[in-house]
């Protein structure tokens, strides 16, 4: 992975013949000027989400009296038009989609209902996962859980084992998007004390059982089994990828609470994820996240104009989907080298 945006602690001096790199709170003020959403290219883009969902939706259910394999296609395809729809709730989250926040927060409810997300639940625990990220002192609520060498040395053999299975690729990207969206999703968890979420939370349940319960009136359960599930399976399990490759990279940024700082955070332990447009287009340029985490009131359609507006962003933390998939074998932060290791490697440190 390329990583030009190097923490201070790691950036070597900079010659007298080289300019000077911008620092990352610096960064704020200039990218306010991106902020403001516009009211025609966001129903826009919603329109071009939600119209070909439902089209794929219909063509699926036509398609359970010509050849369940074709179902199963188009159901597939619509994973990905789902998707976009959870990266478009994801901007009403942030207040990056309209003007109006009102209108914002209703449709992050309405779009919860179809990703299985109660949204006020999400937002809040989104928004803690924007505060704390690379905290060492302040994980446990909206990423992935990480050790560092030494707490994993710490652990018992019992919980090591258990640390790896939770990090193993059949259980992060296998049977973790299932149990995140079908019943993590179902309760508040984190945030069970406070009465707001559970409204949130019991009022998406009861919106979800009562689409499902039509669907299953006019159509049976085959438009559940060939459509719901699999349409839905896959969009969580690309949006947990997606999530994952955002901060899970060996150059990322973690510091312990005393050393962290917001900014640097943001700027260095997110990821720019190259991808081709068309899967660009479908995740709605989320792996544009370096720029996202340093002001996430963008909406996600300006962020290809930040990159195009400054180099030293376009070239920063890049991360192609090959080095992803390299990167899937990185599970431990060694506070000494300041890398995330594999297994294999912090095995040689500890003996």
């Amino acid at each position: 992975m390329t990583d030009n945006l190097q923490s201070p602690r790691r950036s070597p001096e900079p010659r007298a013949d080289e300019p000077q790199q911008r620092a990352a709170r610096d960064w704020v003020k200039l990218l306010s000027e991106y902020r403001d959403p516009s009211a025609a290219r966001s129903w826009f883009e919603l329109a071009v989400t939600v119209g070909p969902f439902i089209l794929l939706w219909a063509a699926a259910w036509w398609s359970l009296g010509v050849s369940y394999w074709l179902t199963l296609a188009l159901s597939v395809l619509n994973a990905a038009f789902l998707l976009r729809l959870f990266a478009i709730q994801h901007d009403c989250g942030h207040g990056a989609f309209f003007q109006n926040r009102t209108l914002s927060d209703w449709l992050g409810r309405v779009l919860g209902v179809l990703t299985l997300t109660p949204y006020d639940v999400w937002r809040r625990s989104h928004s803690i996962h924007h505060s704390t990220h690379g905290n060492l002192g302040r994980r446990g609520m909206g990423d992935i859980h990480t050790l560092t060498v030494a707490e994993y040395k710490a652990l018992s053999p019992y919980n090591r084992l258990m640390y790896r299975l939770y990090r193993h690729p059949v259980v992060l990207f296998g049977l973790g998007p299932g149990y995140l969206f079908f019943l993590q999703n179902r309760l508040p968890l984190g945030l069970m004390a406070t009465a707001r979420y559970w409204v949130s939370a019991m009022a998406t349940n009861a919106a979800i059982f009562a689409v499902l319960g039509v669907i299953i009136w006019f159509g049976g359960l085959k438009p559940v089994l060939l459509i719901f599930l699999p349409s839905t399976l896959l969009a969580a399990t690309a949006g947990v990828w997606l999530f994952y490759v955002q901060h899970q990279f060996e150059t990322t940024h973690w510091e312990s609470e005393e050393d962290w700082q917001l900014h640097d955070a943001a700027l260095h332990g997110s990821s720019h994820y190259v991808m081709p447009r068309v899967l660009q287009w479908l995740s709605a340029n989320i792996g544009i996240h370096h720029v996202h985490h340093l002001h996430s009131r963008i909406p996600f359609y300006r962020l290809p104009r930040v990159l195009r507006d400054h180099a030293e962003l376009a070239t920063g933390n890049t991360m192609t989907i090959r080095e992803s998939l390299q990167n899937a074998r990185l599970h431990l932060w060694d506070e000494d080298s300041r890398r995330l290791l594999s297994f294999r490697e912090a095995r040689a440190l500890l003996g």
